[in-house]
């Protein structure tokens, strides 16, 4: 299964962190699919940088995201675009199903 998780950077007492998609088996540092974006908690704000089209695609894909992936993906509007998108599929695949009946 996939996840949507951090993996930690920087240096001691200064942590940063990648948010990844890898597979739920694999080790914290260990390899990933993808990079979809970085968080800085040490800043003030802290500084959140992803990609949307990324975390959206992943998302549809079937990825889970992990409690502070979550939260991150909440705070920059990606699982509001997600569900959006989610929504949009459904209505299109119903939509494509309708016509092929009709056919």
């Amino acid at each position: 299964m996939l996840r949507m998780r951090l993996t930690r950077l920087g240096a001691k007492k200064r942590p940063s962190y990648r948010v990844i998609v890898t597979e739920s088996d694999h080790p914290r540092e260990g390899r990933h699919v993808e990079i979809i974006g970085h968080y800085d908690p040490m800043t003030s704000p802290a500084t959140v940088v992803l990609k949307t089209d990324l975390a959206v695609k992943w998302l549809l894909n079937g990825a889970q995201p992990s409690d502070r992936v979550r939260i991150l993906l909440r705070h920059a509007g990606i699982l509001k675009a997600w569900e959006e998108a989610r929504i949009a599929a459904k209505k299109a695949r119903k939509e494509h199903e309708a016509a092929a009946h009709a056919s």
